[in-house]
């Protein structure tokens, strides 16, 4: 079984080949355009890596938010166009719960963080139970002070929005908080696969037609509309 996985939540663009046993061919580029720029330029690099044609692979794996509502767009509506062309599954995997395995697995509270702008994050929090990593608490968009409020234990945050806000975290939080390293804070598109073949294993598959976006909240358009609406 060999998937193809894609991650635009961010500012990161990433996607990966992988199969059941291993890794198989990955590439993530950081950037401030658009993903539309380079996404198919990385899917044509992985192929050529993996040495694979898209028809040999066995579904498709995304992100499926919270994050950029751009970005989130970009990738599931690649992904869902691959998925139809090809009749193969589609498989939509939470941003959060990729951040939050790619700490590996610890003792502590976890806590993925990513950049909601508006001077919020999205969040959640996770913990490992019996070696199953599982969520405890919805995803939210609030502001950082917020979102942390109540923490009295070992935690770790992973995520743009925690590199964003760590003075702010350390500074509130003090010694209990503790940062995944550099390497970690980026989604990677292997892990995406990953999680993707469990779901598929599971038999876990989206349907690609009504497939869409977990934006948490509205955008800033559906916003002002809202606004002059009331005006």
């Amino acid at each position: 079984m060999q998937i193809l996985a894609v991650d635009t939540a961010t500012k990161s663009c990433s996607v990966a080949i992988a199969s059941e046993e291993s890794l198989i061919a990955e590439a993530t580029i950081v950037s401030s355009q658009t993903h539309s720029r380079h996404l198919m330029t990385l899917i044509d690099r992985v192929l050529q890596m993996a040495q694979l044609q898209i028809q040999d692979l066995d579904g498709f794996a995304v992100t499926k938010g919270p994050g950029s509502f751009t970005g989130l767009r970009i990738g599931i509506g690649v992904i869902k166009g691959l998925a139809a062309a090809t009749d193969k599954p589609l498989l939509g995997v939470p941003t959060l719960d990729v951040l939050a395995r790619q700490t590996g697995v610890v003792h502590s509270l976890i806590i993925p963080v990513i950049d909601a702008r508006r001077q919020e994050v999205y969040f959640s929090r996770y913990r490992y139970h019996n070696g199953s990593l599982e969520n405890e608490t919805a995803v939210r968009a609030l502001p950082i002070e917020k979102a942390i409020e109540g923490i009295e234990e070992s935690c770790v945050f992973i995520g743009d929005g925690a590199l964003l806000y760590r003075e702010e975290i350390s500074k509130r939080l003090g010694d209990v908080a503790r940062f995944a390293p550099s390497y970690q804070h980026t989604i990677r598109g292997s892990t995406v696969a990953l999680m993707g073949i469990e779901r598929l294993l599971k038999g876990e598959v989206d349907c690609a037609e009504t497939f869409v976006p977990y934006y948490v909240r509205k955008s800033d358009a559906e916003i002002s509309s809202d606004n002059k609406k009331k005006h």
